[in-house]
């Protein structure tokens, strides 16, 4: 338990460096120990990602799944790991709380909560609502045995809502509910990130989204962090995919390069077991 809240130290504190924290997003116990590999100081899954390896699109995984992955995770790496856990699996605020706790108890040392509420209707929580569950997400994070980083998520600008000064103020009322770092993904102006980071008074995180700034700018702005969502995930798949037509439409075998590759890479990442 002491080292589990050492890594959520020592994560909080790698938000804090003159460069953005870049975070890649895992989808399995493999592409974990790949990435641990490859030099990063932490991990946090990817709602997506995790549910195209069962076969289903993002928003499908139970909080059951979702944690249960996330715990597999967390112990195949001696990295900090976050977890996208959605809208908390719950509406109110209750809900929202004690997923974190079970969060911690999975084994992690951060999570992030969204505001998108899954319903088509009113895909955003209403304003005092949101804050609220952010508020209870805040008072388990971190009033337990480990002092879990708890990321807010604002979702306007995934779901066609590009009112920037709302998204600004619902990360700043998260911010003073008690979250550790602050999230928009979908902005993409530099301008409009350089806004969120002067006005939202926490630590914040940009998703690399098509369009996005390189991390060189972004830093110049000020940013914290960096992940990719599902988009490793999502390469994987295409590379899977590019592999299986030229086999079946030319018969040829140019991707056993990329597999030799990838089977060096294996071994490196793989071989202490």
């Amino acid at each position: 338990m002491s080292y589990q809240a050492d890594l959520a130290r020592w994560f909080a504190q790698l938000h804090a460096g003159a460069q953005p924290l870049l975070l890649p997003n895992p989808w399995d116990v493999g592409s974990a120990r790949l990435l641990r590999e490859l030099g990063f100081q932490a991990l946090a899954t990817t709602s997506s990602g995790f549910a195209h390896t069962l076969g289903r699109l993002d928003g499908s995984v139970t909080r059951d799944e979702a944690l249960g992955h996330a715990a597999q995770l967390a112990a195949a790496t001696d990295l900090p790991l976050s977890a996208d856990l959605e809208n908390g699996f719950a509406d109110e605020p209750d809900g929202v709380a004690e997923t974190v706790r079970l969060a911690i108890e999975a084994g992690l040392v951060g999570c992030s909560i969204e505001d998108y509420s899954g319903d088509a209707a009113a895909p955003i929580y209403e304003f005092d609502r949101a804050v609220a569950r952010i508020a209870a997400a805040a008072e388990a994070a971190h009033g337990g045995r480990v002092p879990l980083v708890l990321t807010a998520r604002a979702e306007n600008h995934l779901n066609g809502r590009d009112d920037l000064d709302d998204t600004i103020a619902r990360l700043r009322a998260y911010g003073e509910a008690g979250a550790d770092v602050l999230y928009a993904p979908g902005l993409t102006r530099i301008e409009d990130i350089r806004r969120v980071v002067a006005e939202a008074g926490r630590p914040v995180n940009v998703l690399a989204y098509a369009g996005t700034p390189p991390v060189s700018e972004l830093a110049a702005a000020g940013v914290k962090r960096v992940s990719v969502g599902g988009a490793f995930a999502c390469v994987a798949i295409d590379a899977v995919a590019q592999a299986a037509r030229e086999l079946r439409e030319d018969g040829t075998l140019g991707y056993l390069d990329a597999a030799r590759r990838g089977s060096a890479l294996a071994k490196r990442a793989f071989g202490s077991g």
